[in-house]
């Protein structure tokens, strides 16, 4: 169980540690001479089941809040010190007031300095303290009476510790791992050495993480666990980190995060939820303040998303604006304070790492909002799901709810989502929404073939633009082969169509092709041009372009460049040939297919790469740089039909 301190300041925080623990947790040489906690402190005790009791000694100062609020992060119970000459201080109000706005509801409380004070003082104090936590998280929290000086009342006091350590579950290490880094420094023969708390997930010995921002790679050469050597760690331990990797200690601070590669999500916004306390001022649209999110503080603004201005008390949905990046999941807590760090504005909850940048206070999106509040994500994605034709990106959800494979699986199921892939990326869909889209896709055939009639289909890209623009390719092409599967659409060649759709000509213009086609099947990978065709016959050269035309709309002919059209058994030949160069080489060149086209010098380069912009343009390769690649999402598929 890891147990945070907090309270005003010189009122006994640090001794009561070392009354508990024998570990005097003031660590910097100013903190010694002066007697007054400047940063955070840590100590440990040992339990007599064999675990260990950490404690995380905040400053009671107003001005070192900040330090506060980092040492606060992922505690698991706090021990409230109020000294018993002074009674309640405007930091004990304030670090209270904190508590209850980081949900911190586990608690005990300690009077301290009780060799100080009479009988009468002690119960007088013990009545402020009772008004004091009334109606806060820590409300009806057990108060012991201490003196860190003579010891009376500590073994009461750590025995409540052990017995509520024992009794408390522990963290669940569900999700990938994340911490958050409240202490950077370098030892001998070790080297770089980050501590802080673990928020969820495990890491070890070996593994492989990210300090984000700013990315770097790093290796976990060896950690210690509440200040033991330790093979593994996981969500709820205090651990240190010995990280080797392309950086420096220098390059290490507080407030950044050690995660799993794939929550290093650097976002300089989010979406949350707030909540102003009682007794403070109103909170203003872009209100400039300091934001304490993990163990980091960032300036940013406020921008209120359901309201005007959030009065005391209220609730309010917002926008995170901040001047720099740093790492949020859904769920993370934090503090807002104003511009000058003297007081606290308001506390909340993240909900939308990856909020949109249109419509944020739409009626829809705030009512999405709403749903992220619980804590069950499949309110929110069922919601999502219903507001999304076009899907969902799976893969952002779970990342942003720091779910594992094989609980995102669960949820998608338990939601009843139909979800397609393509093994980089995943989209979810409800049935009613995919059917919808199926519908869609039928509609749209339907109106082409009635508007042109003539033409054997539409190309596949066209289908999607029709359908759903924003439809993932890789979504489209499931979609697509659930109806030909089903025998709900045909496909001929590149074109898709109803399947009782047929493109015809006229016999006259049958009649003509027939006499003109030999031309093109004498040269078939660089036949003549329309003029050149016109000048061979003395057919019009207009005649021969809008013959042309027609017969590619039965997908017969594919005009490759302007004037220039290939038989379909050509181009299909070509596709073969692209194919092959890679499968062989990894992409397909100008100059290689210029080599293979055209070995008997009868083309050249120009032709060559008129043809590969063709398969560009049509989704078979996508250009990259000189390189004509073979689309891996599904279309490549097309070109192998004659």
């Amino acid at each position: 169980m890891l147990i945070g301190t907090a309270g005003h300041i010189d009122h006994g925080k640090t001794t009561l540690v070392k009354a508990l623990t024998g570990v005097d947790a003031d660590r910097l040489p100013e903190e010694k001479s002066r007697g007054i906690t400047l940063d955070l402190g840590y100590a440990y005790a040992p339990l007599a089941e064999g675990s260990v009791l950490g404690f995380v000694d905040v400053p009671g100062h107003e001005k070192l809040i900040h330090n506060m609020l980092a040492g606060a992060t992922g505690i698991d119970f706090v021990l409230l010190v109020v000294a018993a000459d002074d009674g309640p201080m405007p930091q004990t109000r304030e670090h209270l007031e904190l508590l209850d706005l980081l949900g911190i509801t586990h608690g005990a409380i300690a009077l301290t300095k009780i060799d100080a004070v009479s009988p009468e003082r002690l119960d007088a104090a013990r009545q402020e303290v009772a008004a004091l936590v009334a109606g806060t998280g820590l409300a009806g929290s057990p108060l012991f009476p201490v003196s860190g000086r003579t010891g009376d009342g500590v073994a009461a006091l750590r025995a409540h510790l052990d017995a509520t350590a024992a009794s408390l579950p522990r963290r669940a290490a569900s999700g990938r791992f994340r911490l958050a880094i409240d202490r950077c420094f370098t030892v001998g023969g070790v080297g770089t050495v980050v501590t802080g708390t673990a928020h969820a997930g495990r890491i070890g010995v070996g593994d492989t993480a990210i300090v984000s921002p700013p990315g770097f790679k790093a290796r976990v050469r060896g950690l210690h666990v509440q200040d033991r050597p330790a093979a593994t760690g996981q969500a709820g331990d205090r651990i240190a980190l010995a990280l080797t990797g392309d950086f420096e200690k220098k390059d290490v601070a507080r407030g950044m995060w050690v995660v799993d590669p794939a929550l290093a999500l650097p976002l300089a916004r989010f979406h949350g939820a707030l909540r102003v306390p009682s007794g403070q001022k109103p909170l203003t649209h872009l209100q400039t303040v300091h934001v304490h999110l993990g163990t980091e503080d960032i300036l940013g603004r406020v921008a209120l998303l359901d309201c005007q201005e959030v009065a005391p008390g209220a609730d309010a949905l917002v926008e995170i604006l901040l001047e720099r990046e740093t790492l949020a999941l859904r769920g993370d807590r934090f503090i807002l304070r104003d511009a000058g760090a003297q007081r606290t504005v308001a506390g909340g909850r993240v909900l939308d790492i990856f909020p949109p940048l249109r419509h944020k206070r739409a009626p829809a999106r705030l009512a999405l909002l709403d749903a992220m509040r619980s804590d069950d994500p499949a309110v929110a994605l069922g919601l999502l799901a219903r507001q999304a034709p076009a899907g969902i990106d799976l893969d952002r959800f779970a990342a942003s709810w720091n779910l594992v494979d094989a609980d995102a699986e669960a949820l998608w199921q338990r939601v009843g989502l139909h979800v397609v892939g393509n093994g980089s990326a995943a989209t979810g869909f409800t049935a009613e929404a995919w059917a919808v889209l199926a519908d869609k896709l039928l509609d749209a055939l339907a109106r082409e073939h009635e508007r042109a009639p003539d033409m054997i289909g539409v190309e596949r890209e066209r289908v999607r633009r029709m359908t759903a623009a924003h439809l993932p390719r890789f979504a489209f092409d499931t979609l697509c082969g659930e109806l030909l599967a089903a025998g709900r659409i045909a496909q001929t060649r590149a074109w898709l169509h109803l399947p009782d759709h047929r493109a015809s000509v006229s016999a006259a213009d049958r009649e003509l092709f027939a006499v003109l086609k030999p031309l093109l099947d004498a040269a078939p990978f660089n036949p003549p041009r329309v003029r050149d065709v016109s000048r061979a016959t003395g057919t019009p050269e207009d005649t021969v372009r809008q013959l042309f035309k027609r017969i590619a709309r039965t997908g017969e002919l594919y005009p490759v460049a302007h004037d220039h059209c290939y038989t379909a058994a050509a181009v299909a030949e070509l596709a073969e040939m692209v194919r092959r160069l890679n499968a062989e080489h990894g992409a397909a060149r100008a100059a290689a297919l210029r080599d293979i086209v055209f070995r008997d010098g009868g083309g050249g380069r120009k032709v060559a790469v008129q043809i590969l912009e063709f398969f560009d343009r049509i989704g078979y390769t996508r250009r990259v740089r000189d390189d004509h690649v073979l689309r891996r999402d599904g279309t490549a598929h097309e070109w192998t039909l004659t």
